[in-house]
């Protein structure tokens, strides 16, 4: 079974193709569980509900958790709220400030 950690660290892995920075850093994981059963349940946003990489980010996403010892399956819900608000660092990092 996978530490919180190392599923961290995989989610670290997995880019937003436009932004160039990883789901983690840009806050769109809410929540990660493991199931005893070796089920991740991720709940995750994207920067927008029309983004075009969604489809591609979520898949991308499973891939990357699929890859721990231990993780049978990894199921993503995605949600849109409470929407996805970039911090006050990531707004400098992007040039939002």
């Amino acid at each position: 079974m996978p530490t919180r950690e190392q599923l961290i660290e995989s989610l670290k892995k997995v880019f937003d193709p436009e932004i160039n920075i990883d789901v983690w850093a840009l806050g769109l994981i809410y929540d990660l569980k493991t199931e005893t059963d070796g089920i991740v349940k991720i709940k995750m946003t994207l920067t927008t509900p029309m983004c075009p990489y969604g489809p591609a980010l979520i898949e991308n996403v499973k891939s990357e958790v699929k890859k721990l010892e231990g993780v049978k399956d990894v199921e993503v819900e995605v949600v849109f709220e409470p929407p996805w608000q970039p911090s006050e660092e990531l707004k400098m990092q992007l040039g939002m400030m």
